[in-house]
């Protein structure tokens, strides 16, 4: 089975992220993940995360470097998610794509129910920002 190449933003802000709830129809519906979304034929990471943000939450981002790479196994299909930390450059974080969207304090995202693959991101997040 071939691995999706998948795209997340880590946005952080005064000591909180931003993190979206899937859809309820979805696969994974109503959990929190770090928005993004899966890379197109022929698509750059970087310029994927980008479209998807835009689509997603209707925000200009500029993609900054890597914090953390997951591979998982979900019962679809494995992916590979990349996860750079972005800097919101223009519009307000709205759920266009997405159920909800929140800004949560680092320290309290374990209190929240997150797609598996999102788990290692927020644990490297809270360890980078000093919120485990």
């Amino acid at each position: 089975m071939k691995t999706l190449l998948v795209t997340a933003g880590i946005m952080t802000n005064q000591g909180k992220a931003l993190i979206a709830q899937r859809k309820e129809g979805a696969a994974r519906g109503l959990l929190w993940e770090f928005p993004g979304g899966k890379l197109r034929e022929g698509e750059e990471p970087k310029e994927a995360l980008q479209r998807e943000l835009r689509e997603e939450l209707g925000i200009e981002v500029k993609v900054g470097t890597i914090l953390e790479v997951v591979f998982h196994v979900y019962p679809e299909y494995p992916i590979l998610l990349l996860a750079y930390r972005c800097r919101i450059e223009k519009g307000r974080p709205q759920p266009l794509g997405c159920h909800e969207v929140r800004w949560v304090p680092i320290g309290e995202l374990a209190k929240l129910p997150m797609a598996q693959a999102d788990v290692p991101i927020r644990d490297a997040l809270c360890i980078s920002e000093g919120g485990a």
